[in-house]
């Protein structure tokens, strides 16, 4: 598949998963006046948005102009590295969140490792891809992680006390 064809179609997709989040937020506003399920709902958002940004500054950059996609990716990445490292300590005490502390850890580590081939492209060269693959594969992986914070969220922490 042409990386720029890659890009539009994953970009798009992610920004159809904002809308599906938020109108499933929408459904469940009393997890919006809970400070601690706020914070995973707005983990799980940036889940979809940063991947989907930089999906658009992948097309605006593409092969041609890199530094617009390295760039851009490098600090969203951080934005995102950032975010997730500060919701690790948002999640219950009681180990009950302990998928999404881990979860959201990796989702950090990941967030780091696209910054870092942003930065140094010539890294992607170690597992023989171009840069702009690296990172495709990253944005993935990233997705399939926000995927399964919300099917975690939703049957446990997301779930009303008295729903077991």
């Amino acid at each position: 598949m042409d990386v720029s064809t890659f890009y539009a179609l994953f970009s798009a997709t992610c920004f159809t998963l904002v809308g599906l989040w938020w109108n499933v937020v929408r459904g469940h506003q009393e997890w919006l006046r809970d400070p601690q399920l706020r914070h995973v709902v707005g983990g799980i958002y940036i889940s979809f948005l940063l991947p989907a940004l930089m999906g658009l500054f992948a097309q605006v950059g593409g092969m041609e102009t890199p530094e617009i996609w390295r760039a851009s990716f490098v600090a969203l990445a951080l934005i995102g590295c950032v975010s997730m490292l500060r919701l690790t300590g948002r999640t219950r005490p009681d180990g009950s969140a302990l998928f999404l502390t881990v979860a959201q850890a990796v989702a950090a580590l990941f967030y780091v490792l696209i910054a870092v081939v942003g930065a140094r492209p010539e890294l992607a060269d170690i597992v023989n891809l171009r840069p702009i693959q690296a990172e495709a594969i990253l944005l993935i992986l990233l997705v399939v992680l926000g995927h399964g914070l919300v099917w975690r969220f939703m049957v446990g922490e997301g779930r009303p006390a008295d729903a077991d």
